[in-house]
């Protein structure tokens, strides 16, 4: 069972994906409204299902409303190795590992999200950009952890590594974000700290990098780091926070114009998303409406 956002008869809905991938339409308009319940009360939606939809939909990104998306750093031994490598200030990143607080940082509205098969940005004053793949946990308004799914969190590594300040830049820009293809419910993933991750990068339809990885590798539990997240600060229309990654090429890797970013993981799917230059013009189409689709 996946939860879905998609468009039918040129509306955005939500609904329930199942195994043979029918779908039928859930009776909210948003997964927004869905995150505003209980975790007992949000399954209970879930599960009832509601009229089947006619026909193949076109998928959304799994966020809406005024859902945000967080994200979490330096979480894999791995991240923090390749910090270390990339930055003039190694130590920052060799301590945040082994803090009692984690690194987290914000990432996206809702609105520049793209999902899976719609295009992901590389900064074109960036030097090396990389595919970021991660779990990313679906938190309720209470704080409850109510599904999962696939985050890239495209990131210039150059941009980063010349200043720890410049995360945000490094971070958030056109394109930066990718979630999806759906969110598969808590009930249904054994444990989210079991799942193997694998990612590539194809360049004319040949992986010129991959790698694997598992979320038992995970050094803050996905609680620990919702626990940090909602501390100080609330989200009545829930948050989605991914969870950092484990998987990084080397330094003389870099995304270009043209590959196609593929990210699996098991539960969940697989995320897949083409390459373009992260400018204005390239993701114009993201302010467009709730039923855009990319060019």
């Amino acid at each position: 069972m996946e939860i879905i956002r998609y468009v039918a008869d040129a509306q955005a809905r939500v609904g329930v994906r199942s195994a043979d991938r029918s779908v039928s339409r859930l009776p909210v308009g948003t997964i927004a409204e869905l995150l505003r319940l209980r975790l007992d009360e949000f399954r209970t939606v879930v599960e009832a299902g509601g009229p089947a939809e006619a026909g193949t939909v076109r998928l959304l990104p799994p966020i809406d409303g005024y859902t945000e998306v967080w994200a979490g750093g330096v979480t894999y031994r791995r991240s923090s190795l390749a910090r270390q490598e990339e930055s003039v200030v190694a130590d920052v990143y060799a301590r945040v590992y082994g803090a009692d607080r984690p690194e987290l940082f914000f990432k996206s509205v809702p609105w520049r999200v793209v999902g899976d098969g719609e295009p992901v940005g590389v900064r074109p004053d960036s030097e090396i950009s990389v595919p970021e793949a991660e779990l990313a946990v679906v938190v309720n308004s209470a704080g409850e952890i109510v599904g999962a799914t696939i985050c890239d969190d495209v990131s210039s590594r150059s941009i980063e590594g010349e200043n720890p300040l410049y995360l945000p830049q490094a971070k958030v820009y056109s394109g930066s974000c990718a979630l999806g293809p759906s969110i598969r419910p808590i009930w249904e993933i054994a444990d989210l700290q079991a799942l193997d991750i694998t990612a590539r990068v194809e360049r004319d339809g040949v992986a010129v990098w991959s790698g694997t990885t598992s979320t038992e590798m995970l050094n803050r539990s996905p609680d620990e780091l919702v626990g940090f997240l909602r501390s100080h600060i609330d989200f009545p229309d829930g948050v989605i926070l991914s969870t950092g990654t484990g998987l990084v090429p080397e330094l003389s890797f870099t995304m270009a114009t043209g590959d196609t970013a593929v990210v699996e993981i098991d539960s969940l799917g697989v995320l897949s998303n083409p390459v373009v230059p992260a400018t204005s013009r390239e993701f114009a189409w993201l302010t467009t409406d709730p039923t855009r689709s990319a060019p």
